[in-house]
């Protein structure tokens, strides 16, 4: 009996000697591994993105001074892309600056003259019964050398050739546009 009871003391005194582990304790382990990784694919990206843009110039003409207009236009398609713009004369308004200056430096028949280059002008002045000057003379006798010289009345000519300066410019921008398109294919 007294081998028991050594036996069972010594039992309790080794689990007393051998350590406990808390819950606080890390556990360490070692442990070393190789491997290879072999990965084989293909990337592919698309980027999808507007054309570039031609953007019409821009064209001052605030100046007062300027009797001009400012036209401009572009066109793009994919591959190509044209702009221009340029200034084109007002007629009229060079010809009302032209008489405003001429009738503040006192010359009012020169200014009345000027004005009646314009055949809307002369001929409102003729309904009116006050013609246009002819060669220096006013009134009655105006009337009459005008009456005696009918192929020196202003026509509508300058009117027309801006009009057709205007349509041939239209035209051109066609026929430039559909160049482009034939070139490129279409848009």
């Amino acid at each position: 009996m007294i081998k028991r009871v050594l036996s069972v003391l010594f039992v309790v005194l080794s689990i007393n000697a051998v350590p406990q582990a808390s819950a606080n304790d890390p556990i360490i382990t070692q442990s070393t591994s190789n491997s290879t990784v072999t990965t084989n694919g293909n990337n592919e990206t698309t980027v999808k993105s507007p054309p570039p843009s031609a953007i019409s110039p821009s064209i001052n003409s605030s100046n007062s001074d300027l009797c001009t207009v400012g036209v401009s236009g572009a066109v793009q398609t994919q591959i190509l892309g044209l702009s221009t713009g340029q200034t084109v004369r007002d007629l009229n308004c060079e010809r009302l600056k032209n008489a405003k200056v001429m009738y503040d430096m006192g010359m009012k028949v020169a200014a009345v003259s000027i004005m009646c280059q314009d055949p809307r002008v002369f001929n409102a002045m003729m309904y009116a019964g006050t013609p246009c000057p002819f060669e220096g003379k006013i009134g009655a006798e105006a009337a009459e050398l005008w009456a005696q010289n009918l192929d020196k009345w202003p026509t509508e000519q300058e009117q027309e050739t801006r009009r057709n300066d205007t349509l041939v410019g239209v035209a051109g921008g066609f026929a430039l546009s559909a160049l482009i398109f034939a070139l490129t294919g279409g848009f």
